[in-house]
């Protein structure tokens, strides 16, 4: 008896996870599929189209295609599918909601015993705060004034069974910090003003797709090349121009290099808690200047969120990306970050004000330049001067909410920089959105790698005040 052969079945095509790759194409000896020109919605690509009516059933096409799910052999159960369906796992396997959802394992405090005090290099500090922050993932690119905060990580992370990576650019480096903060893990680099400007693509990726991860930005002159002295010229990067789209992330601006490391931990925190990157902004001066540094009473035992792609049966349900291909859907996406950026907003800001209370004349000023006009408020009220100095930390968001209290008494607003301006575009734009018209706005501001100098800006407010009649 001769035995029944098995059916030949004819090719059943899931348009939507057709990956265009043409192998079918070329492994039908009947020539019955050829590549396609219309465009799916739902995956961005031209699936393959099949001529049935020309097809012998040799099934070469199916051991041709690399994608399990694309192209199969025509059964009714495939007959009998949604036209729309577009998850595998859905048409294939139980159903997303049956798989076990993961626990997020939660971080621990380990108390460290007293320390005595450290002489730290800003950028130094600023790498031990990530180490007591629990990160133990660097991916960077050397560059100047930057370089030993870089350098410490690279000596001390593999002796906390750490990773350092040298990427080969700067592009590269943002791209390894998204996989690993998709993990769930704590990733940082360090970088300078050019170095960031190469890294904004890969953080609008990340703010899209909700990764984590903490950029330590010592800027230098611009632009262009410029130089490595220190400079502010990127604050309307950090706070304006994260990459394209919809982005925004905290900005803290140290003065110390005690706030360097202090604000380093505060800013993997914020990361993970908003799950959004993190920039840290000081000017090159700040990442070389050498200060005393006190270590905190713990360290950080990072555990591990439930939302990341870990790789295991209880985080296989998890997906970050930023592609969301059907317009409703980046829409209310959009709106999702929207509402994140709106409780930073709310309740993120920071700032430290000195001698502000009864000011007339207020200094402001962030990083270095603010240390300069915190003596020079000093030296202006030994001369009897009501002046005061406003110090934003958070930068985006502005804390626009410490600064009005003060407003009513002021008679003029002093900007100190060492940058053309960009603190005092977020001071006024901040006052804007709160419907405020700003006192009297001057500045004192340096190009290319020059500080403001405390003598000047005491210069400054005394001219204003002779004006005014004081």
């Amino acid at each position: 008896m001769t035995a029944a052969k098995s059916p030949r079945l004819k090719p059943f095509l899931l348009p939507q996870l057709c990956k265009a790759c043409g192998r079918c194409v070329a492994s039908c000896p009947q020539h019955c599929i050829e590549l396609g020109t219309a465009i799916d919605r739902a995956s961005g690509l031209t699936p393959v189209i099949v001529h049935e009516a020309d097809c012998n059933g040799c099934g070469l096409c199916f051991d041709a295609c690399p994608e399990p799910y694309g192209l199969l052999p025509r059964t009714e159960a495939l007959e009998s599918l949604d036209a729309s369906a577009t998850d595998p796992y859905a048409i294939f396997r139980e159903p997303v909601d049956a798989w076990p959802a993961a626990e997020s394992i939660p971080d621990r405090r380990v108390p460290l015993p007293a320390l005595q005090p450290m002489i730290l290099k800003g950028a130094q500090a600023s790498a031990v705060g990530a180490l007591l922050a629990g990160c133990r993932h660097f991916f960077g690119y050397p560059i100047t004034p930057s370089t030993e905060g870089a350098e410490l990580m690279a000596a001390l992370l593999p002796k906390l069974s750490g990773i350092f990576v040298q990427a080969v650019s700067e592009v590269a480096a943002v791209n390894m910090m998204y996989g690993c903060g998709g993990a769930g893990r704590r990733s940082m680099t360090f970088t300078s003003s050019p170095g960031f400007s190469l890294m904004l693509e890969g953080i609008s990726y990340m703010v899209g797709a909700e990764i984590p991860g903490v950029f330590v930005n010592i800027m230098r002159g611009g632009p262009g090349l410029g130089n490595i002295g220190p400079e502010q010229g990127d604050l309307k990067l950090a706070c304006r121009g994260l990459g394209h789209g919809n982005t925004h992330a905290i900005v803290l601006a140290p003065a110390y290099p005690q706030e360097m490391l202090d604000l380093t931990m505060e800013a993997f925190d914020l990361s993970f808690r908003y799950r959004n990157p993190v920039v840290l902004v000081g000017d090159g001066y700040l990442g070389q200047v050498t200060g005393r540094v006190r270590l905190p009473d713990y360290l950080v035992e990072p555990g591990l969120p439930a939302w990341a792609v870990w790789g295991d049966r209880a985080h296989r349900r998890n997906l970050m990306t930023s592609t969301l291909l059907d317009e409703a859907d980046l829409e209310a996406h959009n709106e999702h970050l929207n509402a994140k950026y709106a409780r930073m907003t709310a309740l993120e800001q920071r700032a430290e004000a000195y001698r502000a209370e009864d000011a007339e004349w207020l200094i402001v000023a962030c990083n270095t330049p603010a240390r300069m006009a915190r003596g020079a408020v000093h030296a202006l009220r030994s001369e009897g001067l009501k002046a005061g100095l406003f110090r934003p930390i958070t930068l985006w968001p502005f804390p626009v909410t410490a600064l009005l209290p003060l407003l009513p008494r002021v008679r003029g607003v002093v900007m100190v920089e060492a940058g053309p301006g960009q603190l005092e575009d977020e001071l006024r734009l901040a006052l804007s959105w709160a419907g405020v018209q700003p006192p009297p706005m001057h500045a004192v501001r340096h190009h290319g790698g020059i500080l403001p100098q405390s003598p000047e800006i005491v210069a400054r407010v005394r001219a204003l005040a002779g004006a005014a009649g004081e």
